[in-house]
C-alpha cells in the first residue's frame, strides 16, 4: 500500500448537469486510466455505463473509479519533489430521486469537489448536496464549471455560495476572459496567468503575465485570500500586517489546507471541463487541500456489547474495521459490496464479522473497481476502498470488523419514499422473476421500499419520485427480463396525531386453559419537536413513567414493540405515521395470563382506540420547485403553479431568464414536465425535490380516506 498522506477519498457532487460525470472522465485521462475522452452526450463516459445512464445522458448509480496523479508537476513533466497521489473517487448523480447515492457516498469519502455552473449558479439541488456534506462534515473545494457558457460569471457564483449555503467561499483563481473568449485563469497564490493548450487536450499548459486590465482585481482578491487564511493562522495576521509580500507561497498553502480541513473556508476555483481547463489545477488543489485518511479524526463506533464509545485510527496495525455502504449485482461476478476501510488490514480469503446480523462472513475476494469493472487485489488496508465478493447477506449500512474487537460504526441517513406505484407480473412466468428481481434491487437501494396491498394483492413500490420508479420497472424489464403491467403513480402521504391524549386499554381474553390478559394506561400523541430535532432520521418516541412495578420490566419492550409497529398503518387510511410519542404511566397484570404478547397485542389495540380521539390528520408531501423560464413565459408559469395549489416563494432573473421558487404538493405534479414544455414552447425547465410533510387540505383528504376505505371509485 502506498502511503496514507499521499492517498484522497473524494467525491464529485453537484446539480444536475454542473458537469460531473464530464469533470470525471477529463481527470481520467490526465491521470493515464483511459487514452479518449468519452462524453456524456455519446452516450461513451466511463462510469456512465448502465443502459439506463447511455440513454438518457444522466448518472443515476455513483460509480468508483481508483487513479494515480503525479504532483507537483511542472507543466506535466516530474521532478525531484514530484509524488504519485493515489486517487479513490466517487462520481454521484445529481438528479435527487437519486439522492441516497449521494447520500451513502457522503458518509465514506473524506473530502469533495463541489461543481457549480458559472451560468447556473446555486441551484435546489446544490443546496441539498451541501446539506449533506454538512451532515457528514465532509471538506470541500468548490470549482466553477461550463466558464466558456454564454452568461457565465465566476465571482457572482461564488457570492452564491457565501449568501445561500453559508460557506466561508474564497476565490483561489480569476479566469482570463468568460463566455467564448474564457482562455485561462489567474492564479492567486502564485500571481501567474494560466492559458491551457488546446491542442494537447489541456494536457499542457502556458504560464503568461497577469493582463493589464485586471491588475486591480487580482490585487483585491489576492488581499482577500491573503486576509481570510490569515485570520486562521496567528504568525500569517503577523506577517500580513508588517508586509503582505513577505508571505510565502507554500504558508499560504499550509493555511488553506488547514482551514479547508477545518471547514473554515471553501476554496473556489474555476474552469471548463468541456473544453479541458482547469481540470489539472483542480487536482492539485485536491492534493494541497483535501484531507487524507490520515488528517481525519480516528473514527468512532460503539462496543456493542458495553455501549461504550470506541476509536480506530486509520492505520494497518489496529483492528479491522469497514462500512459497507453500496450494494451492486454483476452479472459475472454476483453480487458486489462496496466497503470503506477505516482501519486495520484484510485478506482475500478470510473472515469478518457482520455486526448487524452477528454472523462471520467470508470474504472470498477483494476487488478495486473502475467503473463496472473489477481488477482482483490481495488485501485491503485502513483508508482504502474497494468490494468485497462471496458473502452471504451484508447489507447497505453494515458494519464489518474483525471478531475478536466487535464496534458498530455510524450508519448512514436514508431519506423517505414519497411516490409510489402498483406492479403486477404479466404471466404466471413472470411471478417468481418478479420476486426476485425486487429483491435484488431492494438490496441495491435502500430508498426502495416495497409492500403488497392487502386489498388488491398488487406490489406497491416506493421512491423518491417518478424517474426513480422509472428506472427501476425498466430495469426489471432489462436486466431481469420481468414483463409488468403498472399502475399510476400515488402518492405516500404519511398521517400525524394532532394532540395528546390518556387512554386506558384492557386486554381480557379467556379461552380453555391459559387466557391474556394486559392493562395498560397510557399518553399518545405527537413527538416532541426538541427530541425530533435531537434525534434527526427517528420518528417514535417512547417514555417509561411506570413507578412501583404495577407492569413488570420484562413487559415494556413488548408495549414499545407493539406501539412501534402499529406506526406502519395509522387509523385514517391505513398510511404510515410520521412521528408519535407514547408515555405508559400505569397499568396491572394477571400472574398467570399476562406474557409479552398480552402486552404487545394490547399496546396494537390501544393504539387503534386512542388514535382516533387524538385528532389524527392526513398529510400530504410538498415539493420544492424551481422553474427557469424566460420572460415573456412568467404569467402563464405562476397561473399554472398556482392552480396546482403551490406557494409562491419568490423570483429573481438569471442572465435572460426568471427563476420562479416555490412549494407544491406532490399529487399536482404529475405530468408537470410536459406541461411546462407546452406552455413555454419547451424552452423552461424545471427541477423538483421533497421539501417537507403538511397537513392535506379537508376536501382532499376526505377524497384519500374516503377511496382508501373503499367508499369512492375515483377513475384514475
Amino acid at each position: 500500500m502506498a502511503d496514507l498522506k499521499l492517498q484522497r477519498n473524494f467525491g464529485i457532487a453537484a446539480h444536475i448537469d454542473a458537469g460531473k460525470t464530464t469533470t470525471t472522465e477529463r481527470i481520467l485521462r490526465y491521470t493515464g486510466m483511459i487514452h479518449k475522452i468519452g462524453e456524456v452526450h455519446d452516450g461513451a463516459a466511463t462510469t456512465d455505463w448502465m443502459e439506463q445512464e447511455k440513454e438518457r445522458g444522466i448518472t443515476i448509480t455513483s460509480a468508483a473509479v481508483s487513479c494515480q496523479w503525479n504532483f507537483p508537476t511542472v507543466n506535466g513533466k516530474s521532478d525531484a519533489n514530484t509524488k504519485s497521489y493515489y486517487f479513490n473517487i466517487i462520481d454521484t448523480p445529481g438528479h435527487v430521486d437519486f439522492t441516497v447515492e449521494v447520500e451513502r457516498s457522503m458518509r465514506v469519502l473524506d473530502g469533495l469537489i463541489a461543481l457549480f455552473s458559472a451560468v447556473d449558479g446555486v441551484e435546489p439541488q446544490s443546496e441539498t448536496v451541501w446539506r449533506q456534506a454538512n451532515r457528514y462534515k465532509v471538506p470541500r473545494i468548490g470549482f466553477v464549471n461550463k466558464m466558456d457558457r454564454a452568461g457565465a460569471d465566476f465571482l457572482n457564483v461564488v457570492k452564491q455560495v457565501k449568501e445561500m449555503l453559508g460557506a466561508k467561499a474564497v476565490p483561489l483563481q480569476l479566469p482570463i476572459g468568460a463566455e467564448d473568449h474564457f482562455k485561462g485563469v489567474v492564479d492567486l497564490i502564485t500571481l501567474k496567468g494560466i492559458i491551457w493548450d488546446e491542442a494537447t487536450e489541456g494536457m499542457t499548459y502556458q504560464e503568461v503575465p497577469i493582463p493589464d486590465d485586471m491588475k486591480e482585481d487580482v490585487e483585491f482578491w489576492r488581499q482577500n485570500l491573503v486576509e481570510a487564511v490569515a485570520e486562521y493562522d496567528d504568525h500569517l495576521m503577523e506577517k500580513f500586517f508588517d508586509d503582505p509580500n513577505s508571505i510565502s507561497e507554500q504558508e499560504l498553502h499550509d493555511a488553506i489546507r488547514k482551514a479547508t480541513i477545518d471547514m473554515s473556508i471553501v476554496p473556489m476555483m474555476c474552469g471548463s471541463s468541456f473544453k479541458n481547463k482547469g481540470v489539472q489545477t483542480a487536482l492539485d488543489a485536491v492534493c494541497r487541500y483535501l484531507p487524507s485518511p490520515k488528517d481525519i479524526d480516528a473514527v468512532t463506533g460503539t462496543n456493542p456489547d458495553t455501549g461504550e464509545e470506541v476509536l480506530r485510527k486509520p492505520d494497518a496495525k489496529e483492528p479491522f474495521s469497514a462500512l459497507a455502504f453500496k450494494i451492486m449485482t454483476d452479472p459475472f461476478v454476483g453480487r458486489l459490496a462496496f466497503f470503506r476501510c477505516y482501519s486495520g488490514h484484510l485478506d482475500a480469503g478470510s473472515y469478518v464479522r457482520n455486526m448487524r446480523s452477528g454472523k462471520n462472513e467470508r470474504i472470498s475476494r477483494i476487488m478495486k473497481m473502475f467503473a463496472n469493472k473489477q481488477n482482483p487485489i490481495d488485501f485491503i488496508e485502513a483508508g482504502d476502498i474497494a468490494a468485497a465478493v462471496g458473502f452471504k447477506e451484508i447489507k447497505t449500512g453494515d458494519t464489518l470488523c474483525d471478531e475478536n474487537h466487535p464496534i458498530v460504526l455510524e450508519n448512514m441517513f436514508i431519506p423517505e419514499p414519497v411516490i409510489s406505484v402498483a406492479v403486477e407480473p404479466k404471466t404466471q412466468a413472470d411471478v417468481d422473476k418478479m420476486g426476485m428481481a425486487i429483491a435484488k434491487l431492494v438490496e441495491e437501494d435502500p430508498t426502495l421500499r416495497v409492500k403488497t396491498d392487502e386489498d388488491t394483492g398488487q406490489t406497491i413500490l416506493s421512491g423518491m419520485g417518478e424517474l426513480h420508479l422509472e428506472i427501476i420497472v425498466d430495469r426489471m424489464r432489462r436486466e431481469f427480463k420481468v414483463e409488468i403491467n403498472q399502475g399510476n403513480p400515488q402518492v405516500a402521504y404519511k398521517e400525524a396525531f394532532g394532540k395528546a391524549i390518556e387512554h386506558r386499554e384492557v386486554l381480557k381474553k379467556q379461552t380453555g386453559g391459559r387466557g391474556k390478559f394486559a392493562d395498560i394506561q397510557f399518553e399518545i400523541g405527537p413527538a416532541d419537536e426538541e427530541w425530533l430535532k435531537e434525534n434527526p432520521g427517528k420518528h417514535f418516541q417512547f417514555k417509561n413513567d411506570i413507578f412501583g412495578g404495577s407492569i413488570p420490566k420484562e413487559f415494556v419492550p413488548a408495549i414499545q414493540k407493539g406501539f412501534e409497529t402499529s406506526m406502519t398503518t395509522g387509523v385514517l387510511a391505513g398510511y404510515p405515521m410520521e412521528s408519535m410519542k407514547v408515555r405508559i404511566f400505569d397499568g396491572s397484570f394477571h400472574q398467570v395470563d399476562s406474557d409479552s404478547m398480552s402486552f404487545e397485542l394490547c399496546a396494537k389495540g390501544g393504539f387503534r382506540e386512542a388514535g382516533k380521539k387524538a385528532k389524527p390528520t392526513l398529510l400530504e408531501p410538498i415539493m420544492k420547485v424551481e422553474v427557469v423560464t424566460p420572460d415573456q413565459y412568467m404569467g402563464d408559469v405562476t397561473g399554472d403553479l398556482n392552480r396546482r395549489r403551490g406557494m409562491l416563494e419568490g423570483m429573481d432573473s438569471r442572465g435572460n431568464a426568471q427563476v420562479i421558487k416555490a412549494k407544491v404538493p406532490l399529487s399536482e405534479m404529475f405530468g408537470y414536465v410536459t406541461q411546462l414544455r407546452s406552455l413555454s414552447s419547451g424552452r423552461a425547465t424545471s427541477t423538483m425535490e421533497f421539501s417537507h410533510y403538511s397537513p392535506a387540505p379537508t376536501n382532499i383528504a376526505e377524497e384519500v380516506i374516503a377511496k382508501s376505505k373503499g367508499k369512492m371509485k375515483i377513475e384514475e
